[in-house]
Protein backbone atom coordinates (compact mmCIF):
# COMPACT_ATOMS: atom_id res chain seq x y z
CA UNK A 1 0.00 0.00 0.00
CA UNK A 2 3.06 2.56 -0.23
CA UNK A 3 1.56 4.31 -3.62
CA UNK A 4 -1.24 5.26 -1.56
CA UNK A 5 0.59 6.92 1.31
CA UNK A 6 3.39 8.53 -0.25
CA UNK A 7 4.22 12.06 -1.38
CA UNK A 8 2.03 13.93 -2.79
CA UNK A 9 -0.68 11.84 -1.36
CA UNK A 10 0.28 11.95 2.33
CA UNK A 11 0.50 15.90 1.90
CA UNK A 12 -3.14 15.85 1.24
CA UNK A 13 -4.54 13.46 3.35
CA UNK A 14 -2.66 15.71 6.31
CA UNK A 15 -4.09 18.84 4.86
CA UNK A 16 -7.90 16.87 5.59
CA UNK A 17 -6.60 16.43 9.42
CA UNK A 18 -5.33 12.29 8.86
CA UNK A 19 -2.11 11.85 11.80
CA UNK A 20 0.39 9.17 10.87
CA UNK A 21 -1.68 6.89 12.72
CA UNK A 22 -4.31 7.56 10.92
CA UNK A 23 -2.11 6.64 7.88
CA UNK A 24 -1.05 3.35 10.02
CA UNK A 25 -4.72 2.20 10.59
CA UNK A 26 -6.04 3.01 7.15
CA UNK A 27 -3.09 1.61 5.32
CA UNK A 28 -3.57 -1.99 7.65
CA UNK A 29 -7.63 -1.73 6.65
CA UNK A 30 -6.62 -1.65 2.84
CA UNK A 31 -3.77 -4.47 2.99
CA UNK A 32 -6.11 -6.69 5.43
CA UNK A 33 -8.48 -6.56 2.70
CA UNK A 34 -10.86 -5.49 5.23
CA UNK A 35 -12.09 -2.24 3.02
CA UNK A 36 -13.64 -5.22 0.70
CA UNK A 37 -16.42 -5.63 2.74
CA UNK A 38 -16.95 -2.26 2.97
CA UNK A 39 -16.34 -1.19 -0.77
CA UNK A 40 -18.71 -3.87 -2.16
CA UNK A 41 -22.11 -2.41 -3.83
CA UNK A 42 -23.28 -6.23 -3.31
CA UNK A 43 -22.16 -6.88 0.40
CA UNK A 44 -23.33 -3.60 1.04
CA UNK A 45 -26.86 -4.68 -0.56
CA UNK A 46 -26.66 -4.57 2.71
CA UNK A 47 -27.38 -4.31 6.22
CA UNK A 48 -31.02 -5.77 4.75
CA UNK A 49 -28.73 -8.79 3.41
CA UNK A 50 -29.73 -12.44 4.50
CA UNK A 51 -27.46 -15.34 4.16
CA UNK A 52 -30.02 -17.82 4.57
CA UNK A 53 -33.00 -16.79 2.21
CA UNK A 54 -34.50 -20.56 1.91
CA UNK A 55 -35.69 -21.49 -1.92
CA UNK A 56 -38.67 -19.84 -3.20
CA UNK A 57 -38.96 -17.10 -0.44
CA UNK A 58 -40.14 -13.86 -1.58
CA UNK A 59 -36.81 -11.25 -1.82
CA UNK A 60 -38.21 -7.43 -1.59
CA UNK A 61 -35.25 -6.69 0.33
CA UNK A 62 -32.15 -5.23 -1.42
CA UNK A 63 -34.10 -2.79 -4.39
CA UNK A 64 -33.17 -5.33 -7.03
CA UNK A 65 -34.65 -5.07 -10.16
CA UNK A 66 -36.44 -9.03 -10.54
CA UNK A 67 -36.59 -8.42 -14.47
CA UNK A 68 -32.94 -8.60 -14.47
CA UNK A 69 -30.81 -8.36 -17.65
CA UNK A 70 -32.62 -7.11 -20.99
CA UNK A 71 -32.29 -9.43 -24.04
CA UNK A 72 -29.54 -8.05 -25.71
CA UNK A 73 -27.94 -7.55 -22.65
CA UNK A 74 -27.78 -11.48 -22.11
CA UNK A 75 -26.61 -11.31 -25.74
CA UNK A 76 -23.61 -9.14 -25.23
CA UNK A 77 -22.58 -11.10 -21.84
CA UNK A 78 -22.46 -14.63 -23.70
CA UNK A 79 -20.20 -13.18 -26.38
CA UNK A 80 -17.67 -11.60 -23.98
CA UNK A 81 -18.29 -14.77 -22.33
CA UNK A 82 -16.88 -16.77 -24.96
CA UNK A 83 -13.50 -14.63 -24.68
CA UNK A 84 -13.43 -14.82 -21.09
CA UNK A 85 -9.96 -15.85 -20.90
CA UNK A 86 -8.72 -12.12 -21.66
CA UNK A 87 -9.16 -8.98 -19.63
CA UNK A 88 -11.67 -7.45 -23.16
CA UNK A 89 -10.30 -3.89 -22.21
CA UNK A 90 -11.87 -3.02 -25.08
CA UNK A 91 -15.64 -3.53 -23.68
CA UNK A 92 -14.58 -1.43 -20.81
CA UNK A 93 -13.32 1.37 -23.31
CA UNK A 94 -16.50 1.21 -25.12
CA UNK A 95 -18.82 1.29 -22.20
CA UNK A 96 -16.70 4.73 -21.07
CA UNK A 97 -17.87 6.25 -24.73
CA UNK A 98 -21.50 4.90 -24.53
CA UNK A 99 -21.99 6.62 -21.08
CA UNK A 100 -20.57 9.69 -22.71
CA UNK A 101 -22.74 9.94 -25.35
CA UNK A 102 -25.73 8.90 -23.46
CA UNK A 103 -25.06 11.72 -20.38
CA UNK A 104 -23.81 13.95 -23.41
CA UNK A 105 -20.25 15.05 -21.75
CA UNK A 106 -16.96 14.68 -22.89
CA UNK A 107 -15.49 11.22 -22.66
CA UNK A 108 -12.91 12.42 -19.99
CA UNK A 109 -16.01 13.34 -17.48
CA UNK A 110 -16.80 9.64 -17.42
CA UNK A 111 -14.95 7.00 -15.14
CA UNK A 112 -16.14 3.16 -15.38
CA UNK A 113 -16.18 1.36 -12.01
CA UNK A 114 -18.07 -1.91 -10.84
CA UNK A 115 -21.40 -0.57 -9.72
CA UNK A 116 -21.73 2.73 -8.07
CA UNK A 117 -20.53 2.28 -4.57
CA UNK A 118 -16.78 1.92 -5.37
CA UNK A 119 -16.88 5.60 -6.21
CA UNK A 120 -18.67 6.52 -3.55
CA UNK A 121 -16.50 4.70 -1.16
CA UNK A 122 -13.49 6.17 -2.82
CA UNK A 123 -14.78 9.92 -3.18
CA UNK A 124 -15.24 9.92 0.87
CA UNK A 125 -11.40 8.92 0.70
CA UNK A 126 -10.70 11.36 -1.36
CA UNK A 127 -12.32 14.66 -0.26
CA UNK A 128 -13.38 13.64 3.60
CA UNK A 129 -10.97 13.52 6.00
CA UNK A 130 -10.84 14.72 10.51
CA UNK A 131 -10.84 17.88 9.50
CA UNK A 132 -13.73 17.57 6.45
CA UNK A 133 -17.09 16.63 7.72
CA UNK A 134 -18.89 13.78 5.76
CA UNK A 135 -22.75 15.25 5.06
CA UNK A 136 -25.89 12.95 4.34
CA UNK A 137 -29.51 12.54 5.03
CA UNK A 138 -31.13 11.00 7.63
CA UNK A 139 -32.53 8.68 6.95
CA UNK A 140 -30.24 7.81 4.03
CA UNK A 141 -27.79 5.31 2.46
CA UNK A 142 -25.50 4.31 4.43
CA UNK A 143 -21.87 3.37 2.52
CA UNK A 144 -20.83 7.03 2.55
CA UNK A 145 -21.05 7.18 6.20
CA UNK A 146 -19.46 3.73 6.83
CA UNK A 147 -16.15 5.09 5.00
CA UNK A 148 -16.54 8.11 6.72
CA UNK A 149 -16.01 6.47 9.79
CA UNK A 150 -13.31 4.21 8.72
CA UNK A 151 -11.22 7.17 7.17
CA UNK A 152 -11.68 9.27 11.01
CA UNK A 153 -14.10 11.79 9.22
CA UNK A 154 -17.12 13.38 11.31
CA UNK A 155 -20.63 12.34 9.91
CA UNK A 156 -23.25 14.90 10.06
CA UNK A 157 -26.83 13.61 9.74
CA UNK A 158 -29.92 16.24 8.47
CA UNK A 159 -33.03 14.69 9.21
CA UNK A 160 -34.84 14.91 5.69
CA UNK A 161 -38.21 17.61 5.16
CA UNK A 162 -41.31 17.02 6.16
CA UNK A 163 -42.01 16.12 2.46
CA UNK A 164 -38.91 13.95 2.67
CA UNK A 165 -36.70 15.73 0.23
CA UNK A 166 -32.93 16.58 1.48
CA UNK A 167 -33.02 19.48 3.69
CA UNK A 168 -30.37 21.47 1.14
CA UNK A 169 -30.03 24.94 3.15
CA UNK A 170 -29.64 22.44 6.36
CA UNK A 171 -26.93 20.56 4.49
CA UNK A 172 -25.02 23.43 2.93
CA UNK A 173 -24.75 25.13 6.81
CA UNK A 174 -23.71 21.70 8.50
CA UNK A 175 -20.39 22.64 8.20
CA UNK A 176 -17.80 25.33 6.73
CA UNK A 177 -15.54 22.49 6.28
CA UNK A 178 -17.42 19.90 4.83
CA UNK A 179 -15.61 17.78 2.45
CA UNK A 180 -18.58 16.04 0.78
CA UNK A 181 -22.44 16.49 1.01
CA UNK A 182 -24.33 13.04 -0.60
CA UNK A 183 -27.29 13.52 -1.80
CA UNK A 184 -29.34 10.09 -3.11
CA UNK A 185 -32.21 11.07 -5.44
CA UNK A 186 -34.75 9.46 -5.14
CA UNK A 187 -33.36 8.59 -1.70
CA UNK A 188 -32.62 5.48 -0.59
CA UNK A 189 -34.84 4.48 1.94
CA UNK A 190 -37.52 6.85 1.47
CA UNK A 191 -38.05 6.85 -2.69
CA UNK A 192 -38.66 10.24 -2.43
CA UNK A 193 -37.11 12.99 -4.59
CA UNK A 194 -35.69 16.15 -3.97
CA UNK A 195 -36.63 18.91 -6.28
CA UNK A 196 -34.17 20.11 -9.04
CA UNK A 197 -34.26 23.43 -8.15
CA UNK A 198 -33.22 22.30 -4.60
CA UNK A 199 -30.50 20.38 -6.05
CA UNK A 200 -29.14 23.11 -8.55
CA UNK A 201 -28.94 25.93 -5.49
CA UNK A 202 -27.31 23.26 -3.39
CA UNK A 203 -24.70 23.16 -5.96
CA UNK A 204 -24.31 26.66 -6.28
CA UNK A 205 -24.07 26.84 -2.34
CA UNK A 206 -21.09 24.57 -1.41
CA UNK A 207 -19.03 25.28 1.24
CA UNK A 208 -15.40 25.97 0.00
CA UNK A 209 -13.58 22.91 -1.60
CA UNK A 210 -17.08 20.48 -0.64
CA UNK A 211 -17.73 18.37 -3.37
CA UNK A 212 -21.87 17.56 -3.94
CA UNK A 213 -22.14 13.79 -4.56
CA UNK A 214 -25.33 12.93 -6.01
CA UNK A 215 -26.30 9.34 -6.07
CA UNK A 216 -28.71 8.85 -9.18
CA UNK A 217 -29.14 5.29 -8.63
CA UNK A 218 -32.63 5.08 -8.67
CA UNK A 219 -33.26 8.06 -11.10
CA UNK A 220 -34.37 6.67 -14.11
CA UNK A 221 -37.11 5.06 -11.90
CA UNK A 222 -38.78 8.48 -12.13
CA UNK A 223 -39.91 11.37 -14.70
CA UNK A 224 -37.10 13.94 -12.47
CA UNK A 225 -34.37 15.44 -14.72
CA UNK A 226 -30.82 13.98 -14.82
CA UNK A 227 -28.44 16.52 -13.14
CA UNK A 228 -25.76 16.34 -15.89
CA UNK A 229 -26.02 19.60 -16.46
CA UNK A 230 -24.59 20.91 -13.42
CA UNK A 231 -21.43 18.87 -14.70
CA UNK A 232 -21.34 20.49 -18.23
CA UNK A 233 -21.64 24.00 -15.81
CA UNK A 234 -18.61 22.80 -14.40
CA UNK A 235 -20.01 22.77 -10.57
CA UNK A 236 -18.43 20.74 -7.88
CA UNK A 237 -20.27 18.24 -8.54
CA UNK A 238 -19.86 14.33 -9.42
CA UNK A 239 -22.66 11.71 -10.10
CA UNK A 240 -22.95 8.10 -9.57
CA UNK A 241 -24.88 6.15 -11.74
CA UNK A 242 -25.27 2.07 -11.49
CA UNK A 243 -26.74 -0.51 -14.26
CA UNK A 244 -28.13 -2.73 -10.67
CA UNK A 245 -31.41 -1.08 -10.59
CA UNK A 246 -33.53 -0.29 -13.69
CA UNK A 247 -31.58 -2.26 -16.26
CA UNK A 248 -32.03 -5.42 -13.77
CA UNK A 249 -28.14 -6.04 -13.46
CA UNK A 250 -26.65 -5.78 -9.95
CA UNK A 251 -24.90 -9.19 -9.87
CA UNK A 252 -23.36 -8.32 -13.17
CA UNK A 253 -21.56 -5.00 -11.76
CA UNK A 254 -21.46 -1.79 -14.02
CA UNK A 255 -21.38 1.51 -12.85
CA UNK A 256 -19.74 5.24 -13.65
CA UNK A 257 -19.17 8.48 -12.02
CA UNK A 258 -19.48 11.43 -13.58
CA UNK A 259 -17.67 14.62 -13.02
CA UNK A 260 -14.62 17.23 -14.11
CA UNK A 261 -11.91 15.39 -15.07
CA UNK A 262 -10.02 17.02 -12.04
CA UNK A 263 -12.71 15.49 -9.46
CA UNK A 264 -12.66 11.85 -11.14
CA UNK A 265 -8.61 11.57 -10.79
CA UNK A 266 -8.96 12.20 -7.10
CA UNK A 267 -11.28 9.76 -7.13
CA UNK A 268 -9.70 6.76 -8.92
CA UNK A 269 -6.48 6.89 -7.35
CA UNK A 270 -7.87 4.73 -4.61
CA UNK A 271 -9.18 1.93 -7.35
CA UNK A 272 -7.41 -0.70 -8.98
CA UNK A 273 -7.88 -4.39 -10.45
CA UNK A 274 -9.65 -4.34 -13.95
CA UNK A 275 -13.26 -4.07 -14.38
CA UNK A 276 -15.56 -6.77 -15.01
CA UNK A 277 -15.73 -7.50 -18.67
CA UNK A 278 -19.28 -9.46 -18.58
CA UNK A 279 -20.84 -6.14 -16.61
CA UNK A 280 -19.29 -3.81 -19.53
CA UNK A 281 -20.39 -5.67 -22.46
CA UNK A 282 -23.98 -5.60 -20.47
CA UNK A 283 -24.41 -2.47 -19.68
CA UNK A 284 -23.50 -1.08 -23.24
CA UNK A 285 -25.75 -3.09 -24.78
CA UNK A 286 -28.86 -2.33 -22.15
CA UNK A 287 -27.88 1.45 -23.19
CA UNK A 288 -28.08 0.82 -26.85
CA UNK A 289 -32.19 -0.25 -26.07
CA UNK A 290 -33.89 2.90 -26.73
CA UNK A 291 -37.33 1.84 -24.73
CA UNK A 292 -36.01 -0.01 -21.96
CA UNK A 293 -35.88 2.59 -19.29
CA UNK A 294 -39.43 3.88 -19.97
CA UNK A 295 -41.20 0.51 -20.28
CA UNK A 296 -39.45 -0.58 -17.05
CA UNK A 297 -40.17 2.77 -15.13
CA UNK A 298 -43.83 2.32 -16.13
CA UNK A 299 -44.21 -1.36 -15.38
CA UNK A 300 -42.40 -0.44 -11.88
CA UNK A 301 -44.50 1.90 -11.15
CA UNK A 302 -47.70 0.23 -11.81
CA UNK A 303 -46.85 -2.53 -9.03
CA UNK A 304 -45.75 0.23 -7.00
CA UNK A 305 -49.12 1.87 -7.38
CA UNK A 306 -51.03 -0.96 -7.02
CA UNK A 307 -49.24 -1.58 -3.36
CA UNK A 308 -49.85 1.63 -2.11
CA UNK A 309 -53.38 1.39 -2.79
CA UNK A 310 -53.18 -2.08 -1.16
CA UNK A 311 -51.74 -0.11 1.88
CA UNK A 312 -54.56 2.91 2.22
CA UNK A 313 -57.14 0.82 1.68
CA UNK A 314 -55.80 -1.25 4.47
CA UNK A 315 -54.87 1.52 6.61
CA UNK A 316 -51.02 0.86 6.92
CA UNK A 317 -49.45 4.33 6.77
CA UNK A 318 -46.07 4.61 4.46
CA UNK A 319 -44.12 7.64 2.83
CA UNK A 320 -45.21 7.84 -0.74
CA UNK A 321 -42.00 6.91 -3.03
CA UNK A 322 -40.77 6.98 -6.87
CA UNK A 323 -38.71 4.58 -6.37
CA UNK A 324 -38.55 0.73 -6.58
CA UNK A 325 -38.45 1.26 -2.59
CA UNK A 326 -40.76 2.34 0.27
CA UNK A 327 -41.33 3.08 3.55
CA UNK A 328 -44.47 1.67 5.23
CA UNK A 329 -44.58 2.84 9.18
CA UNK A 330 -45.24 0.02 11.88
CA UNK A 331 -47.27 0.19 15.30
CA UNK A 332 -44.65 -1.90 16.89
CA UNK A 333 -40.49 -1.69 16.52
CA UNK A 334 -39.61 -2.59 12.67
CA UNK A 335 -37.78 -4.90 13.62
CA UNK A 336 -40.13 -7.17 14.83
CA UNK A 337 -42.36 -7.11 11.94
CA UNK A 338 -39.45 -7.46 9.75
CA UNK A 339 -39.13 -10.90 11.81
CA UNK A 340 -42.56 -11.53 11.65
CA UNK A 341 -42.59 -11.49 7.77
CA UNK A 342 -39.92 -13.92 7.46
CA UNK A 343 -42.40 -16.17 9.36
CA UNK A 344 -44.37 -16.46 6.33
CA UNK A 345 -41.28 -16.60 3.83
CA UNK A 346 -41.49 -12.85 3.14
CA UNK A 347 -38.02 -11.32 3.36
CA UNK A 348 -38.31 -7.61 3.74
CA UNK A 349 -35.65 -4.54 3.90
CA UNK A 350 -34.09 -2.94 7.48
CA UNK A 351 -35.28 -0.26 10.04
CA UNK A 352 -32.88 2.81 10.01
CA UNK A 353 -32.61 3.96 13.52
CA UNK A 354 -33.68 6.91 13.33
CA UNK A 355 -36.92 5.80 12.28
CA UNK A 356 -37.25 2.56 14.41
CA UNK A 357 -40.84 2.14 13.36
CA UNK A 358 -40.13 2.32 9.81
CA UNK A 359 -39.31 -0.49 7.42
CA UNK A 360 -38.37 -0.60 3.87
CA UNK A 361 -40.00 -2.25 1.31
CA UNK A 362 -38.43 -3.38 -2.23
CA UNK A 363 -41.22 -3.57 -4.85
CA UNK A 364 -41.06 -6.72 -6.91
CA UNK A 365 -43.30 -8.65 -8.69
CA UNK A 366 -46.82 -8.54 -8.98
CA UNK A 367 -46.49 -12.19 -7.81
CA UNK A 368 -44.20 -10.68 -4.61
CA UNK A 369 -46.46 -8.18 -3.64
CA UNK A 370 -49.01 -10.33 -3.60
CA UNK A 371 -47.43 -12.52 -1.38
CA UNK A 372 -46.21 -9.43 0.49
CA UNK A 373 -50.00 -7.81 0.80
CA UNK A 374 -51.42 -11.44 2.52
CA UNK A 375 -48.67 -11.89 4.95
CA UNK A 376 -48.73 -8.05 6.01
CA UNK A 377 -51.95 -8.72 6.82
CA UNK A 378 -51.30 -11.82 8.69
CA UNK A 379 -48.75 -10.41 11.33
CA UNK A 380 -50.87 -6.90 12.06
CA UNK A 381 -54.20 -8.41 12.54
CA UNK A 382 -55.01 -8.13 16.20
CA UNK A 383 -53.89 -11.44 18.56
Amino acid sequence: MTSLFSGSRTAELASRGLTRRDFARLAAFLAAGTWQAVNSESALAQLSQVKAIPPGATRINSNENPLGPCPEALEAVHRALTNAGRYQFELIEAFKQAMATDAGLPLDHITAYAGSSAPLHQAVLAFCGPNRPFVTADPGYEAGEMAAKVLGAPVLKVPLTASYAHDVKAMAAASPNAGLIYLCNPNNPTGTLTPHADIVWLADHLPPGCILLLDEAYIHMTDAPLETALIRAGKDVVILRTFSKIYGMAGLRAGAALGRPEHLTKISKWSSGPLPSLGMAAATASLGVPDLVAKRRKLIAEIRGETFAFLKQNGVAFVPSHSNCFMIQTPRPGADLVAALRTHNVFVGRVWPSWPNHVRVSVGTREDMAKFHAALLKVLAPA
